[in-house]
């Protein structure tokens, strides 16, 4: 099965201290960035960190600042403290989302599903994905890498997470 089975999810980072009473400024994966403060508890850990060594936390304070974020967390009194959790993962259980609507995919179901086009040609695997202005857009490696915007029902025809499948109109000369 693809990486649909990932009991973690990764959210956002601890960015550099904010001030200097303990806030920290947040990098927020969620769309729109304010989501990630609907998450409690998160669960922080080193980017990387396979240990499963995961440090629950609550957010005590949270707000939007500026164009950015910042949050005080438990513990975090001073800036010596902040800088400590710089570059900290922001994770949650997978449980902690709530279900996609019908028809739509949390980016973490697509991650690993194979990619074929139209004729059945196999063009790769999704690898990751990526924002744009105007949608997002799939990376499929396999032979080559392949950038498809993931347009539902003109590009992107099916979603089969049961097979691991997602089926494109897409040449594959492209």
């Amino acid at each position: 099965m693809a990486a649909a089975d990932s009991a973690w999810i990764t959210l956002g980072t601890i960015g550099a201290p904010y001030g200097v009473k303990g806030w920290v400024k947040i990098n927020s994966y969620a769309e729109p960035l304010e989501n990630i403060f609907n998450y409690d508890p998160w669960y922080l850990r080193r980017e990387g960190d396979q240990t499963g060594q995961y440090r629950e936390v609550h957010i005590e304070n949270a707000r939007e600042h500026g164009k950015g974020l910042v949050a005080r967390l438990p513990g975090c009194d001073d800036r010596d403290a902040a800088i400590q959790l710089r570059g900290l993962e922001i994770v949650v259980r997978r449980d902690q989302l709530p279900p996609a609507e019908e028809g739509e995919y949390y980016w973490i179901d697509l991650i690993g599903l194979r990619v074929e086009n139209l004729d059945g040609t196999d063009l790769g695997v999704v690898d990751h994905l990526l924002a744009t202005g105007a949608n997002d857009v799939l990376v499929v490696k396999g032979e080559r890498e392949r950038l498809i915007p993931y347009v539902l029902d003109h590009i992107v025809q099916e979603v089969d997470l049961d097979k691991g499948l997602i089926r494109v109109d897409w040449d594959a000369d492209f």
